[in-house]
């Protein structure tokens, strides 16, 4: 486990890290036990018996408590090296969606209607504040990034402080009763920072693991991937230190969803992941503890290369492939229903002995 000394300076960091224990195998081999009881040929139901034997393993119980109900965070920053041509989108766009989310109207708004999950937007670095009387919960580290390609995207203070944010938001949503958590994202920009992180902790190439994001086609993906891999190289960000990467490639939302997932396995919760921001601040969560691994479900693959990238070395299987890449949480919602369902094959299915059912010989 990472011990950084700014990381030991933060009580509630040191608090959640502690907390983190990894998953309970004994439980996992339980839960693989009596999937082979249930009426059904063994391994019939595929990864749905994996997902439910993982979610077996993180509650300690077999069979495992549906996930549910569930919250999507939504982080919100914005991001300096958008001055760098890195989008099609105005920047004013990542507040306007604040507002949409907060509405109703955005695409994780619909999903999470429909899968039965609440949202909850957080704003913590955009560069437009929110308005009076907002539904948004306003805790800005500062008005947007600075310029990853120019320096250091944040003080190594300032990605603490986002990641205690995101530990608190997850702390804050398992005491009002939910037990399956999503991160989502809104922020003009942030494929940037989140193909950068990606890059660096999956050792992979920046033109590799870099995708066009909201819209960047040609040129402006060229330049998009030369201005990774240059701030990467130059600055000597390294996955050795997970707080440093943040700060230096990173960005406010990714640094919370890092926290969010802290503080999620913290209290032994689930997380189903959306995309690649999700994704890219996973992979920084368990280099600060590897435990948090145990605790996570990939959502979805979606289009962008970083996502695959991630979930290969995080060791996840997606649990639907659909080329989404919306971000928001959009795709972890969409998967959420599927995930809910695992847990019913262990708690409803019949076994074979209480059903009067032969099994095969």
């Amino acid at each position: 486990m990472t011990t950084s000394p700014l990381l030991a300076a933060s009580p509630l960091v040191v608090a959640t890290l502690s907390a983190i224990g990894p998953v309970d195998e004994a439980v996992r081999a339980d839960a693989e036990a009596r999937q082979l009881d249930l009426t059904k040929p063994p391994g019939s139901l595929g990864q749905l018996e994996a997902l439910g034997n993982q979610l077996a393993a993180i509650a300690g119980e077999c069979p495992p408590p549906v996930p549910e109900p569930a919250v999507v965070c939504v982080f919100a920053g914005d991001h300096g090296v958008h001055a760098r041509g890195v989008s099609p989108w105005p920047q004013e766009v990542t507040v306007q969606m604040v507002a949409n989310i907060v509405a109703g109207g955005a695409g994780v708004s619909v999903l999470a209607r429909h899968a039965g999950a609440d949202v909850r937007v957080y704003d913590v670095g955009t560069v437009t504040p929110q308005p009076d009387g907002s539904a948004v919960r306003v805790q800005r580290i500062a008005a947007g990034t600075a310029d990853l390609s120019a320096g250091p995207a944040m003080t190594r203070d300032q990605a603490l402080k986002a990641i205690e944010v995101g530990i608190q938001a997850a702390q804050d949503a398992v005491a009002d009763g939910y037990r399956c958590l999503i991160p989502g994202e809104v922020g003009i920009g942030n494929t940037t920072p989140a193909a950068a992180l990606v890059s660096v902790f999956t050792g992979r190439p920046a033109a590799e693991v870099t995708g066009s994001g909201a819209g960047a086609q040609g040129e402006a993906l060229a330049a998009k991937k030369a201005l990774i891999a240059s701030a990467i190289a130059d600055r000597g960000v390294t996955a050795a230190d997970p707080l440093g990467a943040l700060s230096e490639v990173g960005g406010f939302e990714h640094a919370a969803i890092a926290g969010y997932l802290l503080g999620a396995a913290a209290a032994r919760v689930p997380v189903v992941l959306d995309g690649l921001i999700a994704c890219s601040a996973a992979l920084v969560a368990v280099a600060i503890h590897p435990d948090v691994r145990g605790y996570l479900v990939a959502g979805h693959d979606g289009s962008e290369p970083g996502i695959a990238a991630a979930l290969a070395a995080l060791g996840l299987v997606p649990v639907v492939s659909l080329d989404l890449r919306l971000g928001e949480g959009s795709g972890a919602v969409v998967a959420l229903p599927v995930v809910q369902a695992a847990a019913k094959v262990l708690r409803e299915m019949a076994t074979f002995s209480s059903a009067g059912v032969s099994g095969s010989s």
